[in-house]
């Protein structure tokens, strides 16, 4: 009970329905597409309502990854998967030894300048086909990427693209489930996620809940094409974000 009256002090009326739509309009968005959660709800948090950035934005963000997957299974390409969570793993563990040779913002430059350059090619008639060694390349940049500026999705986006819209949502929802659990733990065990932040991230459940219930019919209105319009630009947007971060940080 302690806890609920942590929670009702914390978060007024105005506080808690701003969090509230922020989750849901990222959960609709990550429901037609698989994407776009995090880089919609992560840059708002960070100014607006911090104290949802990391853990409880993760929290939340798990059970709609893993919504998102059972809604889809039957389109699940476990191979794909399996690609795309090895390059992943990979990927976050490079991204430790990369940081000790190159700065923290030539990296973040250097993945943005590269998914741009994937849009802008992606644009003009090529497409990266859905091989798995593309797909683990997508991943291990992921991770890099991740890792580094918070924003994993944009390789992904521009790996997928040719993918059908039902086996991007699938895929991508266990390999965000599996990944946002590994990060739920690693902060429970070092210390960052307090009692408050789950009574938090429980009660912005219903508005995720929301979110991905609206984004079903439009899902199966979305054909391939405008699932591929919608990837890139949502890489566009994230690669565009962590640019934009990196300025301000000068």
């Amino acid at each position: 009970m302690q806890s609920v009256s942590q929670l009702t002090h914390e978060l007024s009326w105005n506080v808690y329905l701003g969090m509230g739509f922020m989750v849901a309009a990222g959960a609709w968005l990550q429901g037609i597409g698989g994407l776009g959660y995090a880089m919609f709800c992560a840059p708002i948090a960070a100014l607006l309502f911090p104290q949802l950035v990391p853990g409880p934005l993760l929290a939340v963000g798990a059970p709609l990854a893993l919504l998102a997957y059972l809604r889809e299974r039957p389109a699940m390409d476990w191979r794909i998967a399996g690609a795309t969570l090895a390059g992943r793993v990979a990927g976050t563990v490079l991204a430790a030894g990369c940081l000790a040779y190159f700065s923290t913002r030539t990296m973040s430059l250097m993945f943005a300048l590269m998914i741009l350059t994937g849009v802008a090619l992606s644009l003009i008639g090529w497409r990266a086909r859905p091989s798995m060694s593309n797909l683990a390349v997508a991943g291990v940049a992921s991770g890099l990427m991740g890792t580094i500026t918070s924003a994993g999705g944009p390789p992904y986006a521009v790996a997928m693209q040719s993918l059908r819209p039902a086996t991007i949502r699938a895929t991508l929802g266990i390999v965000f489930f599996i990944g946002t659990i590994v990060s739920l733990v690693a902060l429970s065990w070092a210390g960052r996620m307090s009692s408050l932040q789950w009574w938090i991230s429980l009660a912005l459940l219903p508005w995720m809940g929301a979110g991905f219930w609206l984004s079903t019919p439009m899902a199966k209105r979305f054909s391939q094409q405008r699932i591929r319009r919608y990837l890139l630009a949502i890489a566009s947007l994230g690669a565009a974000g962590v640019l934009i971060q990196v300025l301000l940080n000068d």
